[in-house]
């Protein structure tokens, strides 16, 4: 399946933990669940949010650490999509810290 096609599915709970489980990283199944029960989204909308905030937000060096995952991965869309999901992993919990406050995931709007 196509990272297009994944990204489009994870609204799907289902499948959404299905394709998280399949990253066989269980430490980053628990924090997308964390981090999806504090914003009010599930696993899948969570996953599928991250995609849409790392094409909006990342940096060109968020970009050129993307590439560089994908080139030394053998399967390039669990890849991309873990490095999606830490990326704002990595953003929320640094909203966080600073009170963003605004109730969105990596401040959406602001």
């Amino acid at each position: 399946m196509l990272l297009g096609q994944v990204l489009e599915r994870l609204n799907d709970e289902a499948f959404a933990a299905e394709t998280l489980v399949a990253l066989q990283d269980l430490a980053l199944m628990v924090q997308v669940e964390a981090a999806g029960r504090q914003f009010g989204e599930d696993i899948g909308a969570y996953a599928a949010g991250a995609s849409r905030r790392f094409a909006n937000n990342a940096s060109d060096e968020d970009w050129l650490g993307l590439m560089t995952a994908l080139e030394r991965a053998d399967d390039a869309g669990a890849a991309c999509l873990r490095h999606m999901l830490a990326w704002s992993l990595r953003h929320d919990a640094e909203q966080a810290d600073d009170g963003c406050g605004s109730g969105h995931c990596t401040c959406q709007g602001s």
